[in-house]
């Protein structure tokens, strides 16, 4: 059952029903206070009269004496007739309306019991309250009945009509008060309810930001504030486990990276170690071919080979090197000191960006290697964006200091992104680069618990943000 028919069920209902009862107690209550007072002042006056006029009966010439006695009564109010007859039911004098009200058998009746009957009659169109009286002597010898008629007031007449009248009201306004305690609590409560129930319906089906609005009376606004703050507190807690969830993620990816790279370097060792023994005999005899060569042709190509196997002893050191972790040697470093020391080390660092926040904030890091890893990225920027804008920038969240470096470039094809940081992958053409760049940044970020990812810039191109702790001891 709804909340509006409940209380109209449980608390409306009974209420009006109790004021009917006690309406209608009312009318009755009234109506025989009213006949009670009728009847009454109809004995006082048969009483008052009735001694007068049993004596005028034992007189020799009653006529006269009853003619005054009945003409007295009708100085009384609403006294509308009075009529005395003798003991057989036969008028001996009256005046006035209502002499029919009573058969002689009501008359003789009285007379011989010697006790009064009241009731009220009809006569025509009027209502009377008629009594009768027995008359008789000082002695107590009946000689005649007494009739007197009162005539009903407006009210006593139509006591029933308004009792009519007065429940029609009742009813009346029983069924506006009704409509007027819907009406209300439709606008008032059930409308403020239903809001409150379809933001909770909407934010149950997905709707996590939706808000209930701060309408209608105090304890609804209240109501809302409340619900308001628990949707936020669970949105906040919401993006907090996100955030977890995501730096669990990310955790997990960084430990599968390692655990690939320390494979890697075991193999790295491995093949290091075979490779090592010839490529020195080819390094050697390449020299010594050098040094007799006559041709020039045959002197350059000779370098070429000495050349090649020069990258691959450092492409095998940097496998090396990139499989196993490092005892980092940290530092207190200052960011402005560690990003001009990089600077110095690209081609073209003073044409770069830089942004950095003041005072500059302080990282305890290997600065040999953090230098490494972002003249790597410069490095890499600058080649993706020659002549083009390349931005250094550093902000701190919370206790970790945010780089980003960016450029404007081609970017990074979608489908290469989940690949950058994988030992040998590279979009450099063949010969100008070995993949292991942005893995050998990966490993040595990783080691100092940080992490670096890629992302999206407004200049266009790429953006590479890595994340370090702040030093929290300065």
């Amino acid at each position: 059952m709804r909340l509006r028919n409940l209380i109209i069920a449980t608390v409306l209902t009974p209420l009006f029903l109790v004021l009917l009862v006690v309406s209608l107690v009312a009318i009755v209550s009234l109506e025989d206070n009213l006949r009670t007072k009728l009847q009454s002042e109809v004995q006082v006056l048969s009483q008052a009269i009735g001694t007068s006029l049993g004596y005028a009966l034992t007189q020799e010439a009653p006529r006269e004496a009853l003619q005054e006695s009945l003409h007295a009564a009708f100085s009384f109010h609403r006294i509308y007739g009075a009529y005395v007859f003798d003991t057989r039911g036969n008028k001996i004098y009256g005046l006035g309306l209502g002499e029919t009200l009573f058969d002689p058998e009501e008359i003789r009746a009285v007379a011989d019991s010697g006790e009064e009957l009241g009731a009220y009659r009809r006569h025509e169109r009027w209502s009377y309250y008629s009594a009768l009286v027995p008359l008789t002597t000082p002695g107590g010898e009946p000689r005649g009945v007494l009739q007197v008629n009162r005539l009903n007031t407006g009210v006593e007449n139509y006591i029933g009509f308004l009792s009519l009248v007065v429940l029609g009201g009742f009813v009346i306004a029983a069924v506006g008060i009704v409509a007027l305690i819907w009406w209300g609590f439709r606008r008032h409560i059930e409308r403020p309810l239903e809001r409150l129930l379809e933001v909770m319906e909407r934010v149950g089906g997905g709707e996590r930001q939706r808000r209930a609005s701060l309408e209608g009376p105090d304890e609804y606004r209240r109501l809302s504030l409340a619900l308001n703050g628990m949707l936020d507190a669970l949105a906040a807690k919401d993006a907090d486990i996100e955030a977890r969830r995501r730096k669990e993620i990310a955790l997990e990816r960084r430990l599968r990276k390692s655990k690939k790279l320390a494979e890697l370097g075991v193999l790295a060792a491995g093949v290091a170690h075979e490779l090592g023994a010839p490529l020195s005999v080819i390094d050697g005899q390449a020299q010594r071919l050098e040094r007799r060569a006559t041709g020039e042709d045959e002197q350059r190509r000779l370098t070429r080979i000495r050349g090649e196997v020069a990258r691959i002893v450092g492409i095998v050191r940097q496998l090396m090197d990139l499989g196993r972790r490092h005892n980092l040697e940290v530092a207190p470093c200052r960011l402005d000191d560690l990003v001009q020391g990089a600077l110095a080390l690209v081609e073209g660092g003073d044409d770069i960006e830089v942004r950095l926040p003041e005072p500059p904030p302080t990282l305890r890091v290997d600065e040999q290697q953090l230098t490494q890893v972002l003249t790597n990225l410069l490095h890499n920027a600058r080649q993706a964006s020659p002549e083009g804008r390349v931005r250094l920038s550093a902000r701190v969240i919370d206790a970790e200091l945010c780089l980003r470096v960016e450029d404007d470039g081609p970017g990074i094809p979608d489908e290469h992104q989940g690949r950058v940081f994988d030992p040998f992958f590279t979009t450099k053409p063949a010969g100008q680069g070995s993949g292991l760049g942005l893995a050998m940044a990966h490993r040595i970020v990783s080691d100092h618990g940080g992490s670096i990812t890629l992302g999206d810039t407004d200049l266009g191109g790429a953006a590479f943000e890595v994340t370090l702790p702040l030093d929290n001891e300065t």
